[in-house]
């Protein structure tokens, strides 16, 4: 039935459909569509039914066919924290608060997420699924989430945990199913990607090609000192709010509880002490040790006996070489041992205890073998083994009167970590009584109530500077509510309980206050433009066949001359020179004028007076194929990126800028 309206669905059959759907609209619920609404997303995508891709952008086929995906303000949040943190962690102090919080910034941002929908939408559309055992390999193959390079289930509950905001392991689940999704289809597209040898060829051409190049800059104009009337002023500050936008900030207050400050507890006891000793005797207590080598002859389970009589054969072969005049153990183990881990150390396996270290019929014989002596043939699963004892090491326990200091040390921590424990639980059930102030918990803990801020993001000192706090300040549950946070941990036996006392929102600063700022960003502007229109005129004598050699002679300016310049090399930077390749290639006996102006302000202009391809002879069939094989990948990358585009142009997106 629905292969029949797809392939009717131009004609009176969707006629048909559609005043169908008109006739509810007409009776049922019209008002919801009627009267606004309130509005709480950040980015709204809309997608025709997949059994009638070609429906048209109606407002009523719309509203009641289209599939609707929401990308929460909350969503958005959430997701622009996490950059931050990424970035922040990677860039350190050279971290752009500003920068990072500019709107367009955020523009770029939810744009990500929004193309992450859509691709999540168009491989839910298009059928395309993730098992659970695939799911569950990914998440295990993750090296947060290991312990010893093995997957450990208590710390992949703890990371997920302490994510900002913390997410369960079903919402994980999803979140890796969605992008495996998004991955099978990348790799498809990756895996069919290929390059033609003709391709190839072209490719190499381009990316070998080298230009003649001449340039001059343009000396730099002299700084911007004219007066700016008051209209430019305004006008300029209407035109740009966002150059102009302070940050998000906020102001604490916070009781610090530091374990490290409490007072020394009083001083211990004999008899605690001897108690302690007595609980913890084992940590006083070295075990005798052996250092040892050995030479495995393997035998595989389930060996059969002949290859069982085999190895051990072997085994006291070797044993005899080793305990015969003059021979050398490492060498023996170099050359014949079947251990992958000590073969290459010459067999050693460093000091061993008798502590269930090893396999037992190995610990047995170790320390059953005299220091200085070789024993064997060992069987045990691994195989038969060849053992030299080298030196040893007699047990010790350490007396009471030597452990004392550690004792005492050990005891004094216990008790500052209960007494640290005890304060943080009174502080914490105060603010249970009042959880919009600190005061009575600060006064309970004889603790002081300390101030902060105001702050942005990223920018706080002290307490402040400590991501865990700067999460919980900047919360919507702490700047809405005002209430007391839970314990924040800021270091072992160290945490802070923190309240918002002020919030000031993003927003564009008056004009009376960014008054210089604004001056500044309009004489730039001028002083840009001016570059710009020398520039342009330079340009225009180039274009009607001046030279710039003569330019460069009657201005004073200095001429360069780069003969076979690269593509890619940055210089005289890397801006100037993807100009240069940009520039069309001269006609023969011509020269292609043009002109940059650099990210560091510079003008600079420029002639191509000659291109050489490059030569895919100089380079071998082996790099040849490398280059074709590496190149393919990108390919299907970009074929990703084609997809994407293809599927977001075939829906409808809606972006609120008034929330980010």
């Amino acid at each position: 039935m629905l292969q029949a309206l797809r392939e009717k669905s131009s004609g009176w059959i969707a006629t048909v459909i559609l005043g169908l759907l008109m006739i509810p609209f007409a009776f049922f619920g019209m008002e919801q569509y009627l009267f606004q609404r309130s509005e709480t997303f950040a980015a709204k995508i809309e997608a025709p039914p997949t059994w009638w891709r070609t429906a048209p952008d109606w407002w009523v086929v719309r509203k009641a066919l289209w599939q609707k995906e929401e990308i929460s303000v909350d969503d958005f949040s959430s997701a622009f924290e996490r950059v931050r943190q990424n970035q922040r962690a990677s860039a350190g102090e050279d971290f752009n608060v500003s920068e990072f919080e500019s709107i367009d910034n955020k523009r770029r941002i939810l744009e990500l997420l929004v193309d992450e929908r859509v691709m999540r939408m168009s491989t839910d559309r298009e059928g395309f699924a993730i098992g659970d055992a695939q799911v569950r390999k990914a998440i295990e193959s993750i090296p947060d989430f290991q312990v010893d390079g093995k997957f450990d289930l208590q710390r992949y509950r703890l990371m997920l945990a302490s994510r900002a905001p913390p997410i369960s392991a079903s919402e994980f689940d999803q979140q890796v199913r969605e992008d495996l999704k998004q991955q099978m289809l990348t790799r498809q597209l990756q895996n069919s990607a290929f390059v033609t040898n003709a391709e190839g060829q072209r490719l190499i051409a381009l990316l070998g090609e080298k230009r003649d190049v001449s340039y001059a800059v343009l000396p730099a104009r002299p700084a911007d000192t004219a007066p700016v009337a008051a209209a430019e002023i305004a006008s300029w500050y209407m035109a740009h709010p966002e150059d102009f936008r302070s940050p998000e900030t906020v102001s604490i207050e916070y009781v610090d509880i530091d374990g490290a400050a409490l007072p020394m507890p009083a001083a211990i006891d004999e008899a605690s002490l001897k108690a302690q000793y007595e609980q913890d005797k084992a940590r006083f207590v070295e075990p005798e040790q052996r250092l040892t080598s050995h030479i495995l002859v393997k035998v595989d389970a389930g060996a059969d006996a002949a290859a069982g009589n085999a190895a051990e054969a072997k085994a006291q072969d070797l044993l005899r070489k080793a305990k015969a005049a003059g021979a050398d153990f490492a060498a023996l183990a170099r050359q014949y041992s079947e251990d992958g881990g000590s073969k290459d150390g010459g067999g050693d396996l460093g000091w061993i205890s008798k502590n269930g270290q090893m396999v037992k019929p190995f610990e047995d014989a170790v320390f059953a073998t005299a220091a200085g002596t070789i024993s064997g043939p060992v069987k045990t699963d691994f195989g038969w083994h060849i053992i030299q004892v080298r030196e040893m090491k007699a047990g010790y326990e350490k007396p009471f009167e030597e452990a004392r200091q550690e004792l005492e040390r050990m005891l004094a921590e216990t008790a500052r970590e209960r007494a640290y424990n005890d304060l943080t639980g009174l502080l914490v059930d105060e603010v249970l009584k009042s959880p919009t102030t600190l005061a009575p918990a600060a006064l309970a803990a004889k603790l002081p109530v300390q101030k902060l801020g105001p702050f942005a993001r990223g920018q706080g000192t002290g307490v402040a500077a400590n991501p865990a706090v700067m999460r919980a300040a900047f919360s919507d549950e702490l700047k809405q509510n005002r209430q007391v946070s839970d314990p924040i941990e800021i270091a072992p036996n160290h945490s802070v309980l923190i309240r918002v006392v002020e919030h000031t929102p993003e927003r564009v600063q008056p004009l009376d206050k960014v008054g210089p700022q604004v001056v500044a960003a309009v004489r730039a502007d001028r002083a840009r433009k001016a570059i710009e229109a020398e520039g342009e005129a330079m340009l225009a004598r180039l274009k009607k066949g001046a030279s710039l050699t003569t330019i460069a002679s009657e201005k004073k300016w200095t001429l360069t001359n780069l003969p076979g310049i690269p593509r890619g090399m940055p210089t005289p930077t890397a801006d100037a020179n993807e100009a240069f390749f940009q520039a069309p290639p001269p006609a023969t006996g011509k020269r292609t004028p043009g002109k940059v102006l650099t990210q560091d302000g510079q003008m600079i202009v420029f002639e191509v007076s000659k291109i050489a391809q490059g030569d895919s002879t100089e380079i071998t069939p082996e790099m040849r194929a490398n280059f074709l094989r590496d190149l393919a990948p990108r390919i299907g990358e970009q074929d990703a990126l084609s997809v994407g585009k293809a599927e977001r142009k075939r829906m409808k997106v809606q972006i609120a800028e008034d929330r980010l």
